[in-house]
C-alpha cells in the first residue's frame, strides 16, 4: 500500500518537472535562437518478491521473476539541437547559422557561445551581442588585408582605419568603343574623334583630359588613326594643369600613338602605350597638387572601326580618397567595409563553434551556452562558417519551439500528473478501509 504512494509521489515530481520545462519551452516560443528542450523518465528500483526459474527435467517449465516498481524518475532533460525558423531583418548585422556551429562571444573573462545571431556595434567599435559580449572571429592583417586564420579575439569593426581609405594614383587607362573613318577625318575637312579620359594623382585629386584621334588613309595599309597630343588636362576646378606655369596641353607622348585595324576592323600590331608626365610634372594652379609622375600606360585593344556609329569610353585604375559609407557579412562570415569611392576593406572574419556533441552544451542564459564535459571542448580557433553551410546576413533564427507539440506534451503531462493524484487518493481511501476494520 505505502508503495503505491511513493511511487504516485515520484510520478507527480517527475510530471511537475516535465510540465516546468513545457513551460519554459512555451515561455522562450519567440527568443531569438532558443533551443527547445524535451524530458524522459525511467523507472527506479524494482523490488523482486520471487525470482526467475529455468524449465527442469521433471517436465515443469520456467517462471518469470515478480517485481513491484517503486516509482519513476528523470532519466534526461535534453536540448534539441535543431534548427528554427529564419525571420527577416534586413539588419545587415543579424546573422543566422545556415547549418552546424554557434557564434562565439566573450566578456573578458571567457568564452561563450550562441545561436542567437543578433548583433550591433557598441561606442568603441566592437560586434557585440545584445548583453555586450563581444563577437570573436579571425582578425585581419592590415597590410596585406588578408585573414589571420589563428586563436579567435574580438572584432574590432570601426576604428581610425577604418573611417577613410588613401587615393590610389591611376597607372593605366583602357579606353574601349568604336571609330567610324567617316567621323575622323582631319581638319580642315573634319574635325577628328575627342576622347576624353578621367585619372587621380596621388592625393586623390581628379583630372580631365581630351585627345583627338584623326584618321589618315594614306598612312600605313589600311591607313592610321593617329593622336599627337592632349587638347587640355584640366583640374577638378576646371583650371588648366600647368608645369612650371605652363598648360601641358601640348604634352608629346614618349611614343607617338598610332592605332591599324585589319579589314575586319579589329585592331592590329600596337595597341599599348606609355605618356611619362615625369618629363612635364604638374604644379598645377594650387598648392594641393599631388604626384602624378611617372608613366600613364593607355591600352586601346578593345577599340574597333566599323561602320557603325562612334563611341568612345574609357576605364581607369586609382580613385580618389573615400570615407567609410556601410560594411557588409558575406556568407563566409567575412566583414568587408565600403566607402564612398567604391573602394573596400575587409575588417575581419565572424567563426564558429563546433563541438562533438552540441546537445552536451549548458544553457547558461542570455542565448548562451558554455561547454561541459560531455560536450567536448572548444578548439580555440574555429571553423570558417563557408565549411558548415554558410551565414545569411540581415536574418535571425527562431527558437525551434513547436507549439503544436508542446501544447500535446502539456495534455498527456497533465493527465499523467492528474493519474498519479488518483492513486494516492485511491491509495488513502484504501488506508481508510484498513483502519476501519478495527471497527
Amino acid at each position: 500500500m505505502m508503495r503505491s504512494l511513493y511511487s504516485a509521489v515520484s510520478g507527480l515530481r517527475v510530471h511537475q518537472t516535465k510540465m516546468d520545462v513545457i513551460g519554459n519551452n512555451i515561455a522562450n516560443v519567440n527568443t531569438t535562437g532558443y533551443k527547445a528542450s524535451t524530458v524522459s523518465f525511467r523507472d527506479v528500483f524494482n523490488q523482486t518478491l520471487q525470482g526467475g526459474t529455468g524449465a527442469s527435467d521433471s517436465g515443469l517449465g520456467g517462471s518469470n521473476p515478480m517485481q513491484i516498481g517503486l516509482g519513476v524518475g528523470v532519466s534526461s532533460i535534453d536540448i534539441q539541437m535543431t534548427p528554427g525558423a529564419s525571420q527577416r531583418t534586413d539588419n545587415s548585422l543579424d546573422l543566422q547559422i545556415s547549418n552546424d556551429g554557434f557564434f562565439i562571444v566573450t566578456d573578458g573573462a571567457g568564452q561563450k557561445f550562441t545561436r542567437a545571431g543578433s548583433f550591433r556595434l557598441d561606442s568603441g567599435g566592437n560586434l557585440v551581442n545584445a548583453s555586450g559580449f563581444k563577437v570573436c572571429g579571425w582578425p585581419v592583417n592590415t597590410d596585406t588585408g588578408e585573414i589571420i586564420k589563428g586563436s579567435v579575439q574580438p572584432l574590432s569593426i570601426m576604428g581610425p582605419t577604418t573611417y577613410s581609405v588613401a587615393p590610389n594614383k591611376t597607372t593605366s587607362l583602357e579606353f574601349s568603343g568604336n571609330l567610324n573613318i567617316a567621323d575622323g577625318e582631319a581638319p580642315p575637312t573634319g574635325t577628328g574623334i575627342p576622347m576624353t579620359m578621367n585619372f587621380y594623382d596621388s592625393l586623390g585629386s581628379k583630372y580631365t583630359a581630351q585627345m583627338t584621334t584623326t584618321f589618315d588613309p594614306t598612312a600605313g595599309v589600311n591607313g592610321l588613326w593617329q593622336i599627337t597630343n592632349f587638347d587640355y588636362i584640366k583640374d577638378s576646378k576646371g583650371n588648366d594643369v600647368e608645369s612650371g606655369g605652363v598648360p601641358v596641353a601640348g604634352l608629346v607622348p614618349a611614343t607617338p600613338i598610332e592605332l591599324e585595324f585589319d579589314t575586319d576592323g579589329n585592331i592590329t600590331g600596337t595597341s599599348s602605350f606609355n605618356i611619362d608626365f615625369s618629363t612635364l610634372p604638374f604644379d598645377g594652379v594650387n598648392s594641393e597638387v599631388g604626384d602624378a609622375t611617372g608613366l600613364l600606360a593607355l591600352d586601346f585593344k578593345n577599340m574597333t572601326q566599323y561602320s557603325s556609329t562612334t563611341s568612345v569610353m574609357s576605364d581607369h585604375d586609382g580613385n580618389e580618397a573615400g570615407n567609410f559609407s556601410s560594411f557588409s557579412v558575406g556568407g563566409d562570415g567575412i566583414v568587408i567595409a565600403k566607402y564612398s569611392n567604391g573602394d573596400t576593406k575587409v575588417l575581419g572574419q565572424i567563426v564558429l563553434a563546433k563541438f562533438k556533441n552540441p546537445t552536451g552544451l549548458l544553457k547558461a542564459g542570455d542565448n548562451l551556452f558554455e561547454t561541459s564535459p560531455n560536450s567536448g571542448e572548444f578548439d580555440g580557433i574555429g571553423v570558417d562558417p563557408s565549411t558548415t553551410g554558410g551565414l545569411q546576413s540581415g536574418v535571425l533564427e527562431m527558437s525551434n519551439v513547436d507549439l503544436s507539440k508542446e501544447f500535446t506534451e502539456m495534455i498527456t503531462t497533465q493527465r499523467g500528473f492528474q493519474a498519479n493524484s488518483k492513486v494516492i487518493t485511491t491509495s488513502d481511501e484504501m488506508l481508510q478501509e484498513l483502519t476501519n476494520l478495527k471497527r
